[in-house]
């Protein structure tokens, strides 16, 4: 079941927007690197579903609590507060 969820709340405030879920199979961490540096967005989430092949998504602010669980189907990217994306990884 998906969540309808626009945003994530980090510490400092929301967090990019989430874009819908597009992607189908296992995440992979190729090609991800491009990706840090840049700001964080719906459009820069959906790239990278895109590029990992991951079937969710979750981004991590700044003192955002996550759990540690591995999921070979989901994308966590972290970002600063200045929204610019710092990591991005399969699990």
């Amino acid at each position: 079941m998906l969540l309808g969820l626009t945003a994530c709340a980090g510490a400092n405030g929301p967090g990019p927007e989430t874009p819908p879920t597009v992607a189908e199979g296992p995440c992979r961490n190729d090609g991800l690197d491009r990706f840090v540096g840049q700001k964080a967005s719906a459009e820069v989430g959906a790239a990278l579903l895109k590029t990992s092949g991951a079937k969710t998504l979750r981004w991590g602010g700044p003192g955002m609590a996550m759990t540690m669980d591995y999921r070979a189907d989901r994308l966590t990217v972290s970002y600063d507060d200045a929204m610019v994306i710092n990591s991005a990884r399969c699990g």
